[in-house]
């Protein structure tokens, strides 16, 4: 390349990077000052101005105020103090999951012969409910981010809850702090997979278990179920990050600075360091401290006001929740590497570039099983594109989603954060629920890309009901939806991945020697016990003397504790003084994201263009090469098989000439088909679901580019006069249940359903005369 293309690029780059950030932080700038004045006036959502209540201030509010204001600060302290004594009590106990329910263990993965520090549990079902094994039995995977696990069944409204109440067997995956000598991330997996055939062993007479897999769960269940796809059924990933590089990178306000993390580190050397330093083991910490860095306006002050302000209340979920969120747990060196040199960095999964212990690559295509993705707007940890746009690179367009037959389902909440998808009760009541209430059905669905929505309205008794319905999309309008940029913000991650390769070599050259040789089992204890998440929970516990005199004070407050009056005005300047701290924590969180950005698209889009533009787009050019969709491998192979097949293909493009076009599917609909399936299964071809699933994806591809030959030449899909006779049989018994009359079939149905019926009929009254001749 030439000096002046490369100046050019450069300019280019360095201007769109410059327009970015000023709109970064003028929306920054704006949204602090909205706050501000409307913490000032009163409108952060408590109280009325500040200001003008103090002219009604009398020296009784004041000193009501200081009193009620010293009690809750001794409180305070006090819950402090009791999650630091947890924690260190803890510490000396036998690490237990923070479920809230009771459990047994079913299988060790530390006994194993490759040895991990993974069990299976079954979860208990609670006093009144029963639980039916021959349901469909569901198992949990958590991620091992740094915390412990158990989140998945943290309180009764859990995914664990909701399962257990719809009368579902649960199963749950655990981990230990410490990881096995030796132990890898492959290893897991297959030990992962021992599991899944034990619980279908465990329920031999019920459907392939149904895998939940949280964040970096979800990576869990997807590998499981593409290096096994016969033992595994439906799977459902929540807020699961399967294309990291992904994002919103768009001109508007925020983004999701945690994808940019490899890029400003160097890549995943760090990782190695840090293992290195911890005497081949990473500590967990340091990713819940990066988690805590996300928020500083939460981690520094909003969690801790929260408890300050409702201190009578507040202290019991404050200290559960920090049960969970303070441990912190350990992985292999081994491990960590493979996370950050695969997927963080790499982004290697959906790709095929990773292999099993097999030796076997894990091909996501391979999965057989219905996939729900359920992630959040709000979530800036793992966004929507990254939850999503592996579909896109995986598959590559709608027909061959078809043709492999392949069901995803799209769920997306509009505002909840990362952990709010695993820990919020509405969210459990709500999604989570109807996810359980619709994992039966969608095994039926017509292979292709829908989205889920769920719609709440009240009964007459003011009960809360929901409506659920599907809506089919085309994977190519979902990828534009989601990157309107085409996915060019994604291309500096090329970079990245080169750059990283480097430096991780050479801190294997020429540094981690020295690093491995400094450090041992001490000094890798001291700087875990020193780490400030650990140092801030400990050094505030009753391991400290001069805390001594907390616990007798705080049971003094508490008997003689004197609350305030909400419209106290002193509260309300207190509360006024909150937000703008609060808003002033993000103001900085806003700037430093936008900077971040800044800075990585400054360094590695320079880079990309330098080094790796070319040979990106010379690959691009062979493997994206703009074909026209009726051109595609998957399209040509389905319609150079129009008059092939069976009785099960004509049911099938029976099935896909009969069905509704562009109409959302409501799951009352759903459920009446799988009733008609059960009750009509003598005329229904007896194959698995993912069987059916392809043949009906290849039908759907048929009829939607020739359907007039599709219909054409049905009958010779029916050489069997037997089958013909019984797919008119049952055609005219639909046509009188009362099941199919009530769900209001269209007007193109019913003209469909005749022209189907008299090609059928014409052909089988053609059929006789020679069928007769040749009767003796």
């Amino acid at each position: 390349m030439d000096a002046g293309t490369q100046l050019s690029r450069s300019q280019d780059i360095n201007a769109k990077v410059a327009r970015i950030l000023t709109k970064r932080t003028e929306g920054a700038q704006k949204h602090f000052s909205e706050r501000v004045r409307a913490a000032l006036d009163g409108d952060a959502g408590a109280a009325p101005a500040p200001a003008a209540n103090m002219l009604s201030l009398t020296p009784w509010d004041t000193g009501s105020y200081w009193l009620d204001a010293v009690q809750r600060s001794v409180l305070f302290w006090d819950t402090l103090r009791e999650r630091g004594t947890e924690y260190f009590e803890r510490t000396r106990q036998e690490p237990k999951p923070v479920l809230h329910f009771d459990y047994e263990f079913v299988l060790d993965g530390r006994r194993f012969e490759r040895p991990v520090n993974y069990a299976l549990l079954r979860i208990k079902p609670p006093e009144g409910v029963t639980v039916d094994v021959r349901k469909r039995p569901y198992l949990i995977i958590d991620p091992r981010a740094g915390h412990g696990p158990g989140i998945g069944g943290f309180k009764d409204d859990s995914q664990a809850g909701v399962a257990l109440r719809a009368g579902h067997a649960v199963y749950f995956v655990i981990f230990f702090p410490d990881p096995e000598p030796g132990q890898t991330l492959l290893d897991v997996c297959a030990a992962e997979q021992q599991f899944v055939k034990k619980v279908r062993e465990l329920h031999p007479d019920s459907p392939k278990p149904a895998l939940i897999g949280n964040c970096q769960g979800g990576w869990a269940a997807m590998m499981i179920a593409a290096s096994d796809p016969g033992d595994t059924g439906p799977i459902v990933i929540n807020g699961a990050p399967m294309s990291y590089w992904s994002g919103a990178w768009s001109e508007g306000e925020g983004d999701n600075p945690m994808r940019y993390a490899g890029g400003i580190l160097g890549g995943s050397w760090l990782a190695s360091f840090a293992a290195d330093l911890g005497d081949g083991k990473f500590d967990g910490a340091h990713l819940v401290q990066n988690f805590e860095n996300l928020n500083p306006a939460n981690t520094l002050w909003d969690k801790y006001y929260h408890l300050f302000s409702n201190i009578d209340t507040e202290p019991p979920r404050f200290l559960d929740f920090e049960r969970w969120w303070g441990g912190y747990y350990l992985m292999n060196r081994e491990e960590i590497e493979w996370i950050t040199r695969n997927l963080f960095v790499g982004n290697k999964l959906w790709s095929g570039d990773v292999k099993g212990t097999s030796g076997k690559a894990f091909d996501l295509r391979e999965i057989r099983s219905p996939i729900i993705l359920f992630a959040s707007m709000g979530d800036n940890i793992t966004p929507p594109q990254q939850a999503f746009n592996w579909v896109a690179d995986l598959y590559g367009s709608t027909e061959e989603i078809k043709a492999r037959g392949q069901v995803i389902i799209g769920l997306m909440h509009q505002n909840i954060g990362h952990l709010g998808i695993f820990v919020s009760g509405k969210v459990a009541k709500k999604e989570h629920t109807q996810i359980v209430s619709v994992l039966e059905a969608i095994e039926s669905f017509v292979p292709g890309l829908y989205g889920m929505s769920i719609t709440e309205r009240k009964d007459a008794d003011g009960k809360v009901e929901y409506e659920v319905e599907f809506r089919e999309h085309r994977l190519e309008e979902i990828a534009a939806h989601f990157n309107r940029f085409k996915r060019e913000d994604e291309k500096p991650f090329e970079a990245v991945a080169e750059l990283s390769e480097f430096n991780q070599r050479a801190y294997q050259l020429f540094a981690q020697p020295f690093v491995q040789a400094m450090s041992n089992e001490t000094t890798a204890r001291l700087l875990r016990e020193f780490h400030p998440l650990r140092f801030q929970r400990w050094a505030f516990s009753d391991l400290n003397p001069w805390l001594a005199w907390l616990p007798p004070a705080a049971s003094a407050v508490k008997a003689n504790r004197q609350v305030a009056k909400p419209d106290n005005p002193w509260r309300e300047i207190e509360q006024a003084g909150s937000e703008m701290i609060s808003a002033s924590l993000d103001y900085y969180r806003a700037m430093r994201d936008a900077g971040t950005e800044a800075t990585f698209f400054s360094i590695y889009a320079n880079l990309f263009s330098l080094y790796v533009a070319d040979q990106h787009h010379e690959r691009e050019s062979v493997a994206q090469t703009a074909i026209a969709a009726r051109d595609l491998p998957f399209v040509k192979e389905a319609l150079a098989s129009i008059e092939e097949g069976g009785y099960t293909e004509a049911l099938a493009r029976a099935a896909a000439l009969l069905s509704r076009k562009g109409e959302p599917l409501p799951l009352s609909r759903l459920v009446t088909r799988k009733e008609l399936t059960e009750a009509y299964a003598d005329y229904v071809p007896q194959l698995s679901p993912d069987q059916w699933r392809r043949i009906r994806g290849e039908q759907e591809i048929i009829v939607s580019y020739e359907p007039e030959q599709a219909l054409a030449t049905l009958p010779l899909l029916l050489a069997d006069k037997a089958d013909c006779k019984r797919l008119l049989t049952l055609m005219d018994e639909l046509q009188t249940d009362k099941r199919v009359r009530s769900t209001s079939p269209t007007e193109a149905q019913r003209v469909m359903f005749e022209r189907i019926r008299d090609v059928l009929t014409n052909h089988s009254a053609r059929k006789r005369p020679a069928a007769a001749l040749a009767r003796p």
